[in-house]
């Protein structure tokens, strides 16, 4: 899995980011991948500016870097805390006279003090429950090439000419689903169809009632 990172937000607002019924070019695995057909297209005239790369399948992966302990917060405390007392230190110095390196040197002092005692509070509401450190991300786990619908078919040309072997096996791969698609309609009927109407079952005679067989009419006797 890769990563892209966010780039500046596009002076076209949110309106770059929509295409007039789009259709897919392909699904790569990497975002490398994926930069690569576009930048092919591009080099072959087609217009890129109607294509979205879409990462799909998004993953949050958060990975563990160390063991987090007291002295460890207590020196990275006091570290960053040392880095802002120099900078505000540096900024006073410039507007005012006097000792500006005992200036500098005061408030790196100070900030050391107090970046100590803020990470140890921070430390403490903790509770011990996350005694390590880590840096997280959200990724895709694929890439999807979009493009406009009067666009798509000279685009899945090109991409085809690029990796035939990969044409190939999308073509095939569609032309499956399709198949399977058309024998399972095939199976179940139209959609939205009316089902045959079911006869009811005979309702069995009431017992209260007399049964409505007709008499059998008696033999004629004979004649005089």
């Amino acid at each position: 899995m890769t990563t892209q990172p966010l780039g500046a937000r596009s002076p076209l607002g949110q309106g770059a980011f929509k295409l007039d019924y789009p259709m897919s070019l392909g699904v790569f695995e990497t975002y490398p991948e994926a930069q690569k057909a576009v930048d092919y297209l591009s080099d072959n005239g087609f217009p890129v500016q109607n294509v979205l790369i879409v990462g799909t399948d998004l993953k949050q992966v958060e990975r563990v870097t160390g063991r987090l302990t007291r002295s460890r917060v207590m020196m990275g405390g006091a570290l960053s805390g040392a880095w802002l007392g120099a900078f505000v230190g540096l900024i006073f110095s410039l507007f005012e006279e006097g000792e500006t390196l005992l200036r500098i040197l005061s408030t790196v002092v100070f900030g050391a003090i107090f970046g100590l005692v803020w990470s140890l509070v921070g430390y403490a509401l903790t509770k011990g429950q996350r005694d390590f450190t880590s840096v997280s991300q959200v990724v895709a786990t694929r890439y999807e090439v979009l493009t406009e619908h009067k666009f798509v078919q000279q685009g899945r040309e090109l991409l085809a000419k690029m990796d035939p072997m990969k044409a190939a096996q999308a073509a095939v791969a569609e032309a499956q689903a399709r198949a399977y698609a058309e024998a399972h309609a095939a199976q179940t009927g139209p959609v939205g169809a009316p089902a045959a109407p079911v006869p009811p079952a005979p309702l069995p005679p009431s017992p209260s009632q007399p049964s409505e067989t007709p008499h059998s009419a008696p033999p004629a006797g004979p004649s005089a």
